[in-house]
């Protein structure tokens, strides 16, 4: 009998738990459902002062490390909205600051790339730029406004804000100039992830192969490393006429080239992407002289790291083993190095039913993982990090230009959309409501 009415207390128990539990996250969903759309209203109240400030800033590019105006902006932006500290001259010119929400919570930090590239602006738009050969080609100028536009609607709802959002605006995403630092690392160096310290940083790109009103979700590698190097091949100098008096590295030069893609087709896994590519080959002074001297200069892309050390060891040992053959001899250097950017799979996992609910199931799509490369990839070696993509192109508008070509264009629609996506996925992860039900 006490059997019984122990089993029948647990059962009740169990149901009124059960009860509770469905409710709380019914409340929970009902009231991201809610904020959500405030947070969609308010966005679309700021449209046209999105539009005036992507304009402005595609109006004054700045090249890398050189960033003041941009700089100036954003600072002068985020002070008037009334973030609680604003700190500039981060890594150069980068600007960091905090919203504190009126509720305790932990921190996260979302970032934006403020640098241009020397590309001629070929479109005639009223916005074009009026820096010559200076041109956001890359979409820089959407990054910037949608993490201005998300500090200002986070501005205006502090009281539902559980902790604190880090805005980092960083220069020099591009690479620095030749003898300078910048950069992510420079970054970090300087301390723009400490005090306060966040568990998790968020990021976005522009993509203009998808279409306006979707994202693109990787979990895990998004971009590719990419390390820049560079190949000092030396030989003998000596008169075109007597080549066998000489080392000539030219001769040396084409092996190389020929060897090195050799590493990609015979002697990686071929279901590993990899690429390495010579951008530039400098040697010789004059028509009849045996060359004692060609500079190679290259970059090297993959999606894994273990393959990233493998093909560098394999660049040495190929490029000695030509060198040796011909009786030259060469430096190697590596430099302006980034790492894979690699989405931590958890946290896609905790941040998707966010952007399904804002944006619907139909508009995240899974787009292969490219070669191009990102310095936020420094940021998710020190933390967890999720960078997604922006679907910038309309091909009935015509906008369908890659990133870093002179007919490079955005759809401003992104701009709202940018700003709904990040302020929930913001908002979610310090609510930690992000992937529960």
């Amino acid at each position: 009998m006490k059997l019984r009415w122990l089993m029948a207390v647990l059962l009740v128990a169990g149901l009124a738990a059960g009860s509770f539990w469905r409710n709380r996250v019914a409340d929970a969903a009902t009231g991201s459902v809610e904020r959500g759309e405030d947070i969609a209203r308010t966005a679309e109240s700021l449209r046209a002062r999105l539009v005036e400030t992507r304009r402005d800033f595609h109006m004054h590019p700045e090249l890398s490390n050189r960033e003041e105006r941009t700089a100036r902006v954003v600072a002068e932006r985020l002070r008037a909205l009334g973030l609680d500290e604003v700190k500039t001259g981060v890594g150069k010119h980068g600007v960091v600051a905090l919203l504190k929400g009126k509720q305790p919570g932990g921190v996260v930090a979302v970032r934006a790339d403020m640098d241009a590239l020397p590309i001629q602006e070929t479109l005639n738009v009223p916005y074009k730029s009026r820096n010559d050969g200076v041109k956001h080609a890359c979409g820089h100028d959407v990054h910037m406004t949608v993490q201005l536009g998300v500090a200002e609607v986070l501005s205006k709802m502090r009281d539902q804000i559980r902790g604190t959002v880090k805005f980092i605006f960083q220069p020099a995403e591009e690479g620095v100039p030749p003898g300078e630092e910048g950069g992510a690392k420079l970054m970090i160096a300087e301390g723009c992830l400490e005090n306060p310290r966040p568990s998790a940083i968020f990021g976005l790109h522009v993509m203009p192969n998808i279409e306006v009103g979707q994202i693109g979700v990787n979990s895990g590698p998004a971009m590719a490393s990419s390390d820049r190097f560079a190949i000092t091949l030396r030989g003998k100098k000596v008169h075109g006429a007597y080549p066998h008096d000489g080392i000539d590295t030219v001769v040396v030069a084409a092996e190389c080239i020929s060897a090195l893609q050799s590493i990609r087709s015979r002697r990686i896994n071929t279901q590993e992407p990899l690429v390495i590519t010579i951008g530039s080959i400098h040697g010789g002074n004059r028509f009849n002289i045996i060359a004692d001297e060609v500079r190679l200069e290259g970059t090297m892309r993959t999606l894994n790291e273990d393959v990233r050390a493998q093909a560098m060891a394999m660049m040495k040992q190929t490029l000695a083993g030509v060198t040796s053959a011909y009786g030259a001899t060469y430096e190697l250097e590596f430099g302006g190095n980034n790492p894979v950017t690699y989405n931590d799979p958890a946290l896609v996992a905790a941040t998707l039913p966010t952007m399904k609910r804002v944006l619907g199931d139909a508009n995240i799509t899974t787009p292969r993982p490219q070669m191009g490369a990102e310095d936020y990839s420094l940021y998710q070696k020190v933390i967890p990090g999720f960078f997604y993509f922006l679907g910038v192109g309309n091909q009935s508008k015509g906008i369908t230009a890659m990133i870093h070509t002179p007919e490079f264009d955005a759809d401003e629609n992104s701009l709202v959309i940018g700003v709904k996506v990040m302020t929930n996925v913001l908002l979610d992860y310090l609510d930690g409501k992000s992937g529960k039900p």
